[in-house]
């Protein structure tokens, strides 16, 4: 993995550095960036897998530089780095894959770059083969080809499948990715997790939290996660719906 290195301490940037020579599988691409500005323009040109960003710089501090590149299709990952007493974990996390308080330490290193680093293509296929190709159980993430490239979802986030069409949009709890996969083959391999509802509708069994009757007659499913939003429930599965939602 190619890191980059952005810091304005030429201290800093050679600990770092020094560290990283350290680790196998990991490359620095020198000479590194003292100020966000130039973080920018090295990151365009060096297409770097990781980004070791220091908060505290003059011009662009390392937040703003991480808030630029969250708006890219493929940004590279980001990990901060941070005095003891200078940074809002909420805004680290919500910015970045890990961050890392200096001084740093290489075991703290180590343990930030395993979050940096994408799944192996043995381990992606593992995690996104459906369980008729793979031989084993269901699988434990849906991948979806997103505009940030391949996006991974932890099947215990998924809250519904709906299908339209050719595509099936997965909702979760992060939002809404569309797949090419049948609906049918993802009741086949999730079946124990996800009931459906209608001849286009999946739901998370665990997500289920009332059926409620319309004043026209229709049934309604209110699942948890989605701030009072309902699905549909066709006739020929309320039956279902009520007995499963006695054993829930």
């Amino acid at each position: 993995m190619n890191v980059l290195i952005v810091d304005n301490e030429p201290l800093a940037r050679e600990r770092l550095s020094r560290l990283l020579g350290e680790l196998e599988g990991y490359r620095v691409l020198e000479p590194g960036a003292n100020t966000g500005e130039e973080a920018l323009q090295l990151i365009d040109s060096l297409k770097p897998d990781v980004v070791l960003l220091d908060i505290r710089m003059a011009g662009l501090d390392g937040l703003q530089v991480a808030a630029k590149l969250c708006e890219r299709e493929a940004p590279p990952s980001v990990i901060f780095c941070t005095d003891p007493d200078d940074f809002d974990v909420e805004a680290l996390q919500a910015s970045a894959v890990g961050y890392l308080v200096k001084p740093v330490g290489q075991q703290q290193l180590i343990e930030a770059l395993k979050k940096a680093e994408p799944p192996s293509r043995v381990q992606l296929a593992t995690l996104t083969r459906p369980a008729l190709e793979s031989g084993g159980g269901p699988r434990s993430h849906i991948s979806a080809r997103t505009r940030k490239g391949i996006e991974l979802i932890p099947l215990d986030q998924v809250i519904f499948f709906i299908a339209d069409h050719k595509y099936v949009t997965l909702r979760h709890a992060g939002g809404e990715v569309l797949l090419d996969e049948p609906l049918k083959a993802l009741e086949d391999e999730f079946g124990e997790r996800f009931v459906r509802i209608h001849r286009n509708s999946l739901v998370a069994r665990d997500r289920i939290e009332r059926l409620q009757r319309t004043p026209l007659g229709h049934f309604q499913l209110f699942l948890k996660g989605l701030d009072g939003d309902a699905l549909i429930v066709s006739r020929r599965h309320v039956a279902g719906v009520r007995k499963l939602m006695h054993h829930l």
